[in-house]
């Protein structure tokens, strides 16, 4: 491809407007893998038995209701 000096001008992107999608993609990311590990981490918990539960001072009802929370439901977030 053979481009004259003038032409290069149409090689470049907007910065401004691509570097806003990809921070709305990078940030999308990033919130389905929290997303992501929420959910592995309540259902880890629920997989605990009750012994291991009371050593750590929870009871199965607090595993219940952390379990039963809506995978975007992320207590960082408030």
């Amino acid at each position: 491809m053979n481009l004259q000096h003038n032409d290069l001008h149409l090689l470049r992107l907007p910065v401004t407007r691509h570097a806003g999608w990809l921070a709305l993609l990078r940030d999308g990311w990033r919130q389905l893998r929290r997303w992501r590990e929420l959910a592995r981490q309540r259902r880890q918990l629920a997989s605990l038995s009750d012994a291991t539960l009371k050593d750590i001072g929870y009871s199965r009802a607090d595993i219940e209701q952390e379990a039963a929370r809506p995978f975007w439901d992320d207590p960082l977030r408030r």
